[in-house]
């Protein structure tokens, strides 16, 4: 009965065709055109999409060196504070360790020794994803990260085609310029990952207080998951959420053996320990902006993108003793052991401000400075206020 139907149809088929052959060639020359129309315009597209100085000439990435902060040191050579627009230590590919290398590169383009640029099966999963309504997943390959990154003015972070169009065309163009260690190199030392660090290096020694080549896997892949959202996988602010999310990226070098099925279980077990240091500018922050203000006038832009390292004469345990002793001086005076204290005191200000009451433009409590300096040199010891 089966072949009996097929036979039958099949005359149908062909009849259909014989008496429409007009509309069938009809149909088979729109399909023709619609199909040469759009890769002509995906050509043009294409084509002109750098022309007339569009798009960034990737040779500068020859010499480039990204901006990184300039630091300053105690008397007795211990940290205080960064200073620059982007807080960045330079680290070279091979002091990055394989471990943490895998875990960018199986988190943010698992693909990317293999394709040039841009990654076509990865963006077909995209467009398939958009298609039917399923939560859009990133395309973008590290390498076109890295000229978003590096290109910021020219490449915006629009949602547009001809922006995609142009991080695909300069991604390609700095794949056939540079081998795929020297690309991975600058996205590691470029990327932003969070808590104003920016480089892996950084951002290891802000969150775990050691250098990058010392990181274990469980730190690594803290880090590898922070590109996808820097503020919200923040391990000082979200911690939970921080380890739910290095936890996946774990299963996820498991699973393209980086790392063996026995460390991926005791990494997924590791505790999130981070540096109990103080994030930047906390320590001594009226002497950091003073001394700040004093280098910009003399360095100017320099300060903030050349890495200059500041040795200061500031004393860390005789500024920690000039803010207890001021703090604990302001708390007897507002407490009355001196007479009466009159006036709004920091605790009823501080209690209005959270009940949602305004503020003036100044601040009614009581306040106070406290420097310390050396007689005969005029070095600044310490520092309170401003």
């Amino acid at each position: 009965m089966a072949q009996r139907r097929s036979r039958a149809s099949a005359p149908r088929r062909v009849t259909f065709v014989k008496r429409h052959p007009k509309l069938v060639r009809s149909l088979l020359l729109a399909t023709v055109f619609l199909a040469a129309a759009a890769l002509g315009t995906a050509y043009a597209g294409w084509a002109l999409v750098c022309r007339g100085g569009g798009c960034p000439a990737v040779s500068v990435l020859d010499d480039y060196t990204p901006r990184q902060t300039s630091k300053l040191y105690a008397a007795d050579g211990r940290f205080i504070s960064e200073l620059g627009l982007e807080r960045r230590t330079l680290v070279g590919i091979k002091e990055i360790p394989a471990v943490v290398r895998g875990a960018f590169v199986i988190t943010e383009d698992r693909r990317f020794y293999s394709h040039a640029g841009v990654d076509f099966l990865g963006l077909a999963g995209a467009v398939k994803d958009r298609l039917l309504g399923d939560r859009l997943r990133g395309a973008s390959t590290i390498t076109q990260q890295l000229a978003r990154n590096v290109f910021p003015e020219r490449i915006s972070r629009e949602r547009s085609l001809v922006r995609k169009l142009r991080e695909a065309k300069v991604a390609r163009q700095i794949e056939d310029r540079y081998g795929k260690e020297k690309i991975l190199e600058l996205y590691l030392n470029q990327i932003s990952l969070g808590n104003g660090a920016f480089g892996v290096e950084t951002a290891s020694q802000r969150y775990f207080g050691k250098s990058v080549r010392d990181l274990n896997i469980a730190e690594a892949a803290t880090l590898a998951a922070l590109p996808k959202g820097p503020e919200r996988y923040n391990p000082r602010r979200y911690p939970e959420r921080a380890i739910q999310r290095r936890n996946t990226v774990i299963e996820l070098m498991r699973r393209n053996a980086v790392i063996s099925n026995a460390d991926a279980s005791l990494a997924k077990a590791y505790p999130l320990r981070l540096a109990p240091r103080a994030e930047a500018g906390d320590v001594a922050p009226y002497y950091v902006e003073w001394v700040r203000q004093q280098l910009d006038a003399h360095f100017g832009r320099r300060l903030y993108e050349q890495g200059l390292k500041v040795y200061t004469t500031i004393d860390l345990d005789m500024q920690s003793a000039a803010e207890r002793a001021l703090e604990g001086q302001l708390k007897a005076i507002e407490g009355g052991k001196y007479g009466k204290y009159p006036h709004v005191t920091f605790e009823r200000y501080s209690a209005g401000r959270e009940g949602g009451e305004a503020g003036g433009a100044n601040t009614p409590y009581l306040q106070g400075a406290f420097v310390a300096m050396e007689p005969r040199t005029g070095a600044v010891r310490a520092m309170v206020g401003g």
